[in-house]
């Protein structure tokens, strides 16, 4: 990570985002749905519905995953302990939310999410052009969600009110209370309807902001 440097601009912001492994690979899933999906055709009205619905539930997916799966407080479970690889690096990743790597989701990972992403898009639709459109909003919605997160983490500054604002939002979140402010790509969405947003001057500094593994124990 640059040390704070003035002058970073969003060209440079993107030459370090491609330079690590998860855009390329979800960025080769996108590829590669967008060519089946125009390969396999069979337009129907659904095609424009599905996106639609998928921008209204992300939030709250995101929500969700940010608090069940990368909060998660590892578990002893008939003496073998339950920890994922995705909440120790998100582990790390509070202790110092400067280090690029670990903004970035783990590559190790994807090769599992990417895969199991693709298997419902082709079981759990009544039509492979429908899951393939499906496939095809979904990589989207994660290589927004990688630039988004990682561009929050750089030296890029906010020139935008709505860019601000989700930048304060992530910002509070690494650096006042960790209980708080789980969206990343939108400002207060999820927070608000799920009781996570509160007024940040009325919520005291956390200890364990940047040691989620102290906030495991006990």
């Amino acid at each position: 990570m640059t040390n704070g440097r003035r002058g970073f601009t969003l060209a440079d912001a993107f030459a370090e985002f491609w330079r690590h492994p998860s855009p390329w690979m979800i960025g080769a899933t996108w590829l590669a749905a967008v060519a089946a999906r125009a390969a396999v055709g069979d337009w129907q009205p659904t095609d424009a519905l599905v996106p639609l619905a998928m921008l209204a539930v992300f939030p709250f997916f995101e929500w969700m995953v940010h608090v069940f799966v990368l909060h998660w407080r590892p578990r002893s479970l008939g003496g073998i302990t339950v920890d994922s690889l995705l909440a120790r690096k998100h582990r790390e990743h509070h202790v110092d939310p400067r280090d690029v790597p670990l903004i970035f989701i783990p590559w190790p990972a994807l090769l599992w999410v990417l895969p199991a992403a693709v298997a419902i898009a082709l079981l759990a639709f009544p039509r492979p052009g429908l899951g393939l459109t499906f496939l095809v909003f979904l990589a989207t919605l994660g290589i927004v969600y990688e630039w988004c997160h990682y561009l929050i983490h750089s030296d890029y500054k906010p020139k935008t009110a709505a860019y601000r604002a989700v930048w304060r939002n992530h910002r509070h979140h690494h650096f006042k209370n960790e209980h708080y402010w789980f969206t990343v790509t939108t400002a207060g969405t999820a927070d608000r309807v799920l009781g996570t947003n509160p007024d940040p001057s009325t919520v005291a500094a956390s200890p364990t902001v940047k040691n989620l593994h102290e906030a495991t124990r006990g």
